[in-house]
């Protein structure tokens, strides 16, 4: 057994392939890299105890550049995961320096600059989305997908109705848009709740401060922020309404759960989340509503569509070979170390 080090502890997938590495016992040691050193240490202390592995931590900073390419000679690790990011790219380069093999991951559409730079280092390069393929060197290239929590598929529909106190006399809309929330995709539902509570119950995954007491009312249910619970109610949606972020929908992927997406407009993103979601809707993943076009009567006409035909998304979804992730990047880790 050997030393796996991982930059990033911020992202889904660095978490799952952390813990499925440590459930696999291919690494004796696994270092766990990132910016704020808090957040790695806090997944060190979740983790402890539930494994043999020796689990260590190291803060990492891209103006720092010796700093980086010590922990690499001092480390020593037999393989190298990166998520990406600048701070990654000094590691990476120093990993190739000490003949170290590395694995990135490509989340979105079109590689970033980060990535793009430590693509001659790496060995192989995991990524989401099959038109990424055709951006990558051919022998590098591996159609992935991202790696998710693995706790999200084992939800418990009993747990998610005592948690909500939803019923099941109909069907469930679950609207996520992250963290600090979304406030189109948050008005636009809004506007539509009359409407939809006419036929669905509605969970708001509504963001940090933006519940709105005047709007309480049965059948819809507000919360700013869920972690633990969230395995549960994605056990009880029948449908998902969502930003277009490449970790999100590759969970709802996994979950074949059928979903609108209403991505980021390029006005205030690169318009990776757009690419993200037609690529979706192309495969027979998602329906997309743009933010420009969302109101409450389009906005009834996507739920209407996904829902009465989503059957045919589970089916285009369950023939997908991105929704396998963790398992796929694992079985390159085991193969390069």
């Amino acid at each position: 057994m050997g030393r796996l080090l991982i930059i990033g502890c911020g992202g889904v997938a660095g978490v799952a392939i952390h813990k499925c590495c440590q459930n696999s016992k291919t690494f004796s040691e696994i270092c766990i890299a990132s910016r704020t050193k808090e957040k790695c240490d806090a997944k060190k202390e979740k983790l402890q105890g539930t494994t043999d592995t020796v689990i260590t931590t190291a803060k990492v900073d891209a103006d720092n550049v010796d700093e980086l390419i010590a922990l690499i000679r001092d480390y020593k690790p037999d393989v190298v995961f990166s998520k990406g990011g600048f701070v990654a790219v000094p590691v990476v380069l120093a990993a190739g320096h000490y003949h170290i093999p590395v694995i990135i991951h490509e989340s979105d559409m079109t590689p970033g600059l980060a990535n793009k730079i430590c693509m001659r280092t790496a060995k192989k390069i995991c990524c989401n989305f099959p038109e990424t393929v055709k951006l990558l060197p051919a022998d590098k290239a591996v159609l992935t997908g991202t790696p998710i929590r693995r706790e999200l598929l084992n939800g418990s529909r009993d747990a998610g109705f005592a948690f909500t106190g939803l019923s099941d006399d109909k069907p469930i809309l679950l609207m996520m848009g992250g963290s600090t929330g979304s406030r189109a995709v948050n008005a636009g539902l809004r506007s539509a709740l009359p409407q939809l509570l006419k036929e669905f119950h509605v969970i708001h995954l509504c963001g940090k401060g933006n519940l709105d007491s005047t709007l309480a009312q049965p059948g819809y249910i507000q919360y700013e922020y869920i972690s633990d619970e969230l395995k549960d109610l994605f056990a009880i949606s029948d449908i998902v309404l969502s930003r277009a972020g490449a970790n999100a929908i590759c969970e709802l992927l996994a979950l074949k759960k059928p979903n609108i997406l209403v991505p980021l407009p390029a006005a205030v993103s690169r318009g990776d989340q757009i690419l993200n979601a037609n690529s979706f809707k192309k495969q027979g993943f998602s329906y997309v509503l743009e933010e420009e076009k969302l109101n409450a009567d389009t906005l009834m006409a996507a739920v209407h569509e996904v829902y009465n035909n989503r059957d045919s998304y589970k089916k285009a979804m369950a023939t997908s070979n991105q929704s396998n992730g963790v398992d796929i990047v694992i079985k390159l880790i085991k193969e390069l170390s």
